[in-house]
């Protein structure tokens, strides 16, 4: 596992917005407990606790990919009302230490979402 360093930044902070997550016209996931992750040059990521999504419509899949910095990622798929979008959602189950603040959060792609919207 490598380290978060100078040459490859990642941050964790408290979202102070409100995070509501839409799919299929159905609110998905809302929080004033998501955790916003910035990493690099990427675009920031809203981190959701489990606690403040509707569990019911994810389905676990079997995709997993390895982040040398955060470890190992789980996915999941999302359903509503007859429509699905794959491996929309991932989770870091056990988390290097660095990172270990997102254990078990849930973070959505917002290609395969209807919004991610800060209120």
């Amino acid at each position: 596992m490598k380290i978060p360093g100078a040459n490859h930044l990642i941050k964790i902070a408290p979202q102070p917005k409100r995070v509501k997550v839409t799919f299929n016209g159905q609110t998905i996931a809302e929080t004033t407990q998501a955790l916003e992750l910035r990493e690099g040059m990427s675009p920031p990521v809203q981190y959701i606790p489990r606690s403040d999504v509707v569990m019911e419509r994810l389905q676990p899949t079997q995709r997993s990919t390895h982040c040398p910095f955060k470890g190992d990622a789980s996915y999941f798929s999302i359903t509503v009302d007859g429509k699905t979008a794959e491996n929309a959602i991932w989770s870091y189950e056990n988390p290097d230490q660095a990172v270990e603040q997102i254990k078990e959060y849930l973070a959505f792609y917002p290609n395969r979402v209807d919004g991610i919207e800060m209120i």
